[in-house]
């Protein structure tokens, strides 16, 4: 039989002086609420306490689900951006998606650590990964850094993102509910010539949205007819890839565009082009972040609620490890803005 875990083993494994162990242990001052965190989910790997049913390591090996609601929290979340110009803070659709975050770590009195994806190869240098209780990723993130995050055995929420390599849990809006109900939308109105702008491989979010859109064409016996190029436009060859495959000729009656910033962009391209929004064709967006241009519809999307939600799910992840991957939805509003628009063009 083995004896009882000591505290040099604790201070070995944690790679803390035996004297913060000591101190943590006994519930004394002279540690930090994260260190201590660190102690003790140590300690309880460990096998240092026996019986002791509030602790994690209990909780962790249990079958039931545990219920994170009630629970006092300490310890950090690191929040991951991507290196990516337009998927930051500052963002208008990234920023209140960070802000929901934000908001929900402090109620829950969880420090906040944000990082701007680095190299996978300074992902290690910069971070502790005994004071991380969780990481939550917004947006995309690169495969490398993904692959290290997964040697690391933190839990992982991903906000709007997939990749095939790493399975964690994640948070969406349901893009192809909201699409899918635009389409029906369009087609109820009498339109029969499509066209869908936006860069699918940029976000999972996009190629959802491009799915419903091509599911809803095709169910109802519509020609795609679709540009290639409108489909894979690089953001900063917009105005030149559009002008260079659209004329008056062969304009679609509707602009289908990924985002509002999609859809800001055909409409600055079409009216360089002397073609009126919304007299000669209409554009639709999604995400709901410009109300000063004239789109047929959008799609509100809580931002906030994400990032809180990204949380909620996070803790829940935190208290249940062994419990399936989940993807959690988020319905979104459609909203139409027919009037709007024809005011605007």
């Amino acid at each position: 039989m083995k004896t009882k875990v000591t505290i040099q083993e604790i201070a070995h494994f944690t790679g803390l002086s035996k004297f913060a162990v000591s101190r943590a242990l006994s519930g004394k001052s002279g540690v930090s609420e994260q260190t201590r965190d660190v102690i003790l989910k140590a300690a309880g790997k460990l096998g240092y306490f026996k019986d002791n049913s509030m602790l994690s390591s209990e909780m962790y090996s249990s079958n039931e689900l545990q219920d994170p609601q009630n629970m006092r929290w300490s310890g950090t979340i690191l929040v991951l951006f991507p290196n990516i110009r337009y998927q930051n803070q500052e963002s208008v659709y990234w920023g209140p998606v960070f802000n929901g975050i934000s908001s929900r770590l402090n109620q829950k009195g969880i420090n906040i650590l944000t990082l701007t994806e680095p190299s996978a190869d300074q992902l290690f240098t910069l971070l502790n990964p005994d004071a991380i209780r969780g990481i939550i990723t917004v947006g995309s993130i690169s495969t490398p850094i993904l692959l290290e995050i997964k040697r690391l055995g933190i839990p992982v929420v991903m906000v709007d993102h997939l990749d095939p390599v790493f399975h964690s849990d994640s948070i969406f809006t349901d893009n192809f509910a909201s699409m899918r109900d635009i389409m029906l939308y369009l087609l109820r109105k009498g339109f029969k010539r499509f066209q869908f702008v936006g860069n699918t491989s940029d976000a999972h979010s996009f190629y959802e949205r491009w799915v419903a859109y091509t599911s809803v064409l095709m169910g109802h016996g519509v020609e795609m007819n679709q540009i290639q190029e409108l489909s894979s436009p690089d953001v900063d060859d917009f105005h030149k890839t559009f002008t260079s495959v659209i004329n008056e000729e062969n304009l679609p009656e509707v602009f289908v565009c990924a985002n509002d910033s999609f859809a800001l962009y055909t409409i600055e391209a079409l009216e360089s082009m002397g073609i009126r929004v919304p007299d000669q064709c209409v554009v639709t967006g999604f995400d709901n972040v410009y109300d000063n241009i004239p789109l047929l519809a959008t799609v509100n999307v809580n931002k906030e609620l994400l990032g809180a939600r990204a949380v909620d799910q996070m803790l829940w992840r935190i208290v249940n490890p062994e419990s399936n991957v989940e993807k959690k939805l988020i319905l979104a509003d459609v909203l139409i803005r027919e009037q709007h628009g024809r005011h605007s063009g």
